[in-house]
């Protein structure tokens, strides 16, 4: 009896345990979360609200099981505010990020995947571009948090991103690995601008292709779907659709978003599905801050008693609900512009714009705000619910966010994809002139001027942008554009004179200092460049790009010392950023040809591999890398590293050489043949007769069979 007790006493406790740590499927009661947020979705390119433009069939197949928001809507007009107020459960003004960059999610606040990690969840967030970067601090709470983007953007004035094909090849491989109950946030990118999906989109979209972009995502999705259908998990997981915000696409003269907040950019779409949702249609006023605490009764655990929002629940049921005051802003104008900031609110069908020049509009007759009714109303009563809906939120009173220990957020890292200005605003009292709207031919001119960069009509972008220049001395973005075109036209002379004018108006511009500096590094003018970066720190020292920059000005001067400070600096501020770890990589080799000390090469090693393997297309890490492994004595880690340097970058000329004639050393001399080829071809013109005749010796002797 007592052996056979414990045989089955052992089976029983095996079940157990496998059932425990190694469940096929997650308890009833603890069911999967996937929350996709697809940036710059306009409800219309859905064809659950609208068959206009395309169809979307993956989309509408979750849709047609759960519930879809007719009239969602985001509180801000921008990225990373946006999504801290769907991970936070708070209006902007509360959890205080205001704007994308300069702004970081304070430490003490509590995020969804916080709560969800104590209740039990594995937690997985797979990010799409450098504005929900891990510096800003969404990723608490999250046991992964993927955001390995390209070390720089593929595009000037964009930001750095990558493919939702990309995103959820990551989050499918994290999928795999789950054994019990999972939250998985997706962001995926692509239709924000520039509008470049893949060839086949392009071809069927090539008069829209913002709707290619989107329908590139639903094709995407549908792997994901299919992917969760196969094991099992589709009907059992909770699917919340939604975006951070819209893309105006012209209507109101904003020709993207984060400038004005009409419904083109705050309207949003929501789609739940999952569980014991009931399937239907809500037109009901609904936001962002309303999916933590729906979360949260959906799977039967306290709200935390910050949230702002109102639960969704009862709708889900096919019941009704309360709803709540919706609080929207953009601060984008005031912050980078010096225009009016925009504060307003969306309740009982009318929707008020506090500004210089204010606006009413009756959302249930004029949803596309056409007709303003500010003229024609007392808006007494309007501006006083304004500030009470304001006066409930903790940092009412402030327009920047504080850091977590007494200090203001400081702006975080600004480059080509997104430059924002770095003068605190210090105006407090606007006048018409200062209205965001009075400001728009401006913005439109730097839009323009974007677009046509974007084009290849470099010329027609310098005019519009000296437009916007002589019109707006403290705009910055448009000097550092213009700018940017005048090197990218060899007209480094000019470049340097916009920069240098543009910093003796606006002495105290980080960004302006930075970008000029830059500038100075790009044309070898190395003491320049250090004056004027150490000026850009002093104004704003927590920019890994500026430290980056002057690690690059003193490595170049042979100041190996000052060039690894400025570095590790940068690695501080951001220790995932690709390319200050080349270049640091970069350092140690240099500094071991100085000194044959094997502890440099390991160094210069241990950066160049980290460098690799954060971006994978990043040319001069793998060129580096190469020339390591082959000090090292490991040549065939070397070929391998100058293959994939020549395959990122085919004109790489100094990767073509090493390649070459580390085959041939190695005796592949048909393979070293076409390396070799390439190089002669490249750079016949500029080598001289000993050279060539080198090269063409090498090139005769692997034609010899």
């Amino acid at each position: 009896m007592t052996v056979l007790f414990l045989v089955v006493f052992m089976i029983f406790a095996l079940l157990i345990f496998q059932n425990n740590v190694f469940p096929l499927n997650p308890p009833k009661d603890k069911i999967n979360i996937l929350l996709i947020s697809i940036d710059t979705l306009r409800p219309d390119r859905l064809s659950v609200y609208s068959d206009k433009y395309l169809i979307t069939p993956n989309i509408d197949a979750i849709a047609t099981k759960g519930v879809v928001f007719e009239r969602a809507f985001a509180h801000v007009p921008i990225t990373l505010p946006s999504h801290a107020s769907i991970l936070l459960g708070l209006n902007p003004p509360s959890h205080g990020v205001r704007d994308n960059a300069r702004f970081r999610v304070k430490p003490e606040l509590t995020t969804l995947a916080e709560i969800l990690k104590a209740e039990g969840y594995a937690t997985g967030a797979f990010v799409g571009a450098f504005p929900l970067d891990s510096r800003f601090g969404l990723n608490q709470g999250f046991d992964v948090y993927d955001d390995l983007f390209p070390a720089q953007p593929s595009l000037p004035f964009t930001f750095s991103e990558r493919k939702a094909e990309m995103v959820i090849n990551s989050a499918l491989h994290w999928l795999e690995g789950q054994r019990g109950p999972w939250f998985c946030w997706l962001h995926l990118w692509d239709p924000h601008t520039p509008y470049l999906p893949p060839e086949s989109y392009l071809k069927r979209f090539s008069h829209d292709p913002y709707s290619g972009e989107v329908a590139y995502v639903d094709d995407q999705l549908g792997r994901l779907f299919a992917f969760l259908e196969e094991r099992k998990q589709l009907a059992e997981t909770l699917i919340i659709i939604t975006a951070d915000h819209g893309e105006s696409l012209g209507e109101h003269g904003e020709l993207t978003h984060g400038y004005f907040i009409y419904n083109s950019t705050l309207w949003v779409p929501l789609i739940i599905a999952g569980p014991g949702i009931k399937p239907g249609r809500v037109s009901e006023f609904v936001s962002h801050i309303d999916l933590f605490p729906t979360i949260c009764d959906l799977l039967r655990i306290k709200k935390p008693a910050f949230l702002e929002g109102t639960s969704l629940f009862p709708w889900l049921q096919g019941k009704k609900a309360g709803g709540h005051p919706i609080y929207i802003e953009s601060l984008d104008p005031y912050l980078n512009r010096g225009c009016a900031p925009l504060f307003g609110f969306i309740s009982d069908s009318f929707k008020f714009i506090d500004s210089p020049i204010p606006e009413l509009y009756d959302l249930k007759n004029d949803f596309g705000e056409k007709n303003n009714l500010a003229g024609k109303v007392d808006l007494g009563s309007y501006k006083k619910r304004l500030k009470e809906i304001i006066s409930l939120m903790p940092e009412a009173s402030s327009m920047t966010a504080r850091k977590p220990v007494d200090q203001e957020i400081r702006r975080r890292l600004q480059s080509l994809g997104y430059i924002i200005s770095t003068t605190p605003p210090r105006q407090k009292t606007f006048t018409a002139e200062d209205d965001p709207k009075s400001f728009l031919l401006v913005q439109q001119k730097l839009e323009r001027a974007i677009i046509f960069h974007d084009m290849g009509k470099k010329e027609e972008a310098i005019h519009l942008l000296e437009q916007v220049i002589t019109e707006n001395k403290n705009f910055s973005a448009a000097y550092i554009y213009l700018a940017h075109i005048y090197y990218s036209l060899n007209r480094a002379e000019q470049a340097l004179a916009v920069l240098q004018e543009a910093l003796k108006v606006n002495p105290s511009d980080h960004s302006l200092a930075s970008a000029y500096g830059l500038h100075l590094v790009r044309e070898r003018r190395y003491q320049e460049a250090i004056k004027i970066l150490e000026q850009a720190i002093r104004l704003y020292d927590e920019d890994p790009e500026t430290w980056d920059q002057l690690g690059i000005a003193f490595w170049r001067l042979g100041d190996f010392d000052r060039a690894e400070f400025a570095y590790k600096k940068a690695l501080s501020l951001d220790p995932t950023h690709a390319l200050v770890l080349s270049n640091l990589g970069a350092l140690y080799l240099s500094r071991y040809f100085q000194t044959k000390d094997q502890n440099q090469l390991q160094e210069a090693l241990n950066y160049l591999e980290r460098a690799t393997q954060l971006d994978p297309q990043l040319n001069l890490a793998f060129r580096a890398l190469g020339v390591s492994y082959k000090l090292s004595g490991l040549p065939d880690r070397a070929i391998e590293a100058w293959k994939k340097a020549v395959a990122i970058e085919p004109k790489d000329d100094f990767s073509l050489l090493s390649l070459g004639t580390a085959l041939f050393e190695k005796g592949e001399r048909t393979q070293a043949l076409p390396y070799l080829e390439s190089y002669l071809k490249l750079k016949e013109k500029e080598l001289s007769q000993a050279e060539r005749q080198k090269i063409e010796e090498l090139i005769r002797q692997c034609r010899q069979k």
